[in-house]
């Protein structure tokens, strides 16, 4: 377990390089109900003035609800403790055990090593064997290789091209969409050679 001095949480998962500390709707709550700016930077791993304030504007609308919520983990660096990005689910619809995967590494230095493939593993696992979804989904720009290629690395399957999607540069651009199923997962990660270890 690793614990910060603004709010105490589980790192769910270790991996060689990784913890992967939970950030959940009722985590999002304490933080931003009881932290100084400055601590929600940090632990957030924020990187800009405006991406507080966009944070900030995201939970004073409610970016969670009783139809949609998410459950999200940071990537922590073990030997430093700095958070490295995130990777987890939005647009969770428990009802229909169904998910939108979504993650980012914030800086180019930490990119093209790896780490995003060694987090994914242990996360896909966490929202089929604990979210009990049956269906994870991805959408990504067609140009996005390095996503694609980590996305089919772990099985999943392209569907087809969602139109105009998202804006990019004040342009809407379409998007890929992939995705894993349960029954998919369940041939397939014994392939995968997931080293995670509960904390």
């Amino acid at each position: 377990m690793i614990t910060t001095d603004i709010i105490p949480t589980p790192a769910i998962f270790e991996t060689d390089r990784l913890y992967l500390r939970e950030y959940t709707p009722k985590v999002c709550q304490q933080l931003f109900a009881s932290c100084s700016d400055a601590e929600i930077t940090e632990f957030l791993g924020i990187q800009s003035e405006k991406e507080l304030a966009e944070e900030k504007e995201n939970f004073k609308k409610g970016i969670s609800t009783w139809f949609v919520s998410f459950h999200n983990f940071h990537l922590l660096d073990k030997q430093s403790g700095k958070v490295l990005g995130r990777c987890g689910y939005h647009t969770w619809i428990p009802k229909h055990r169904r998910a939108e995967l979504g993650y980012h590494l914030f800086h180019d230095k930490d990119k093209a090593k790896g780490l995003m493939t060694e987090a994914l593993g242990p996360i896909l696992a966490y929202g089929f064997e604990q979210m009990n979804l049956y269906r994870i989904e991805a959408l990504l720009a067609d140009y996005n290789i390095p996503s694609y290629k980590l996305l089919k690395r772990y099985g999943f399957k392209e569907e087809g091209t969602v139109r105009g999607h998202y804006i990019v540069n004040s342009v809407n651009e379409d998007s890929l969409m992939v995705s894993l199923l349960l029954p998919e997962y369940e041939a397939l990660k014994s392939n995968w050679g997931l080293q995670e270890q509960p904390l």
